[in-house]
């Protein structure tokens, strides 16, 4: 189902939709880590934003480099954001950016709020694949397995009617893992830090596999 709810010439696409959820999930629960370990809510939820804004506009410019012929043959492509097309890599590194920028503007304990941040991240990726699937992009290999997916609607971003491995659902549940061990640690860290170290890799170890 890419397109959730179609109203006349209003669309809601499940991929947007799943995306809002997945920021709002990772902020909501970063910010309750970040009370937990006495640190200002407010300023926390400031810095989110602004790593939020730098996680979309990093997420995409990577996604357009990789695909420039098509954007270039379609430049207003590059703004369709509810049609997918978003590279967690670059996400990653424009939120890091925009986060230590704010950081070091307020002088705040960064590694703590990166912390507390690592806590809510793997509940956000574990949104954005559901979103993922339903837009049909990150497909997998063609299988034959019985678990094997055939996506059927024309609108979807993967080869339709063909079986394929739900490589997204694999991703989902393993960031559920990764979210688990997240926080059994998070009373249990030896130094500040060491969740901001284990969530990159742990979530660099899911990719991989």
């Amino acid at each position: 189902y890419p397109v959730l709810l179609k109203y006349g010439p209003l669309h809601l696409y499940t991929y947007g939709l799943f995306l809002a959820l997945a920021f709002l999930s990772a902020i909501y629960i970063g910010g309750r880590e970040a009370q937990r370990q006495g640190l200002n809510r407010g300023q926390f939820y400031d810095m989110c934003f602004y790593a939020v804004v730098g996680a979309i506009v990093g997420s995409r410019l990577l996604y357009v480099f990789l695909e420039l012929p098509t954007f270039l043959a379609h430049p207003l492509k590059i703004f369709a954001l509810w049609e997918g097309g978003l590279v967690f890599h670059g996400g990653v590194v424009g939120a890091l950016i925009a986060a230590f920028w704010y950081m070091r503007r307020h002088a705040l304990p960064w590694r703590q709020f990166l912390d507390s941040l690592a806590l809510g991240m793997p509940v956000g990726q574990f949104l954005g694949r559901i979103g993922c699937f339903m837009a049909g992009c990150c497909w997998g290999a063609p299988s034959n397995l019985p678990w094997a997916v055939t996506f059927t609607n024309p609108e979807a971003l993967c080869p339709v009617k063909e079986p394929l491995h739900p490589s997204q659902l694999y991703e989902a549940l393993l960031l559920l893992g990764v979210f688990g061990i997240l926080y059994g640690l998070r009373t249990r860290k030896h130094f500040q830090g060491q969740m901001i170290l284990a969530y990159f890799f742990l979530a660099g170890l899911v990719r991989f596999i």
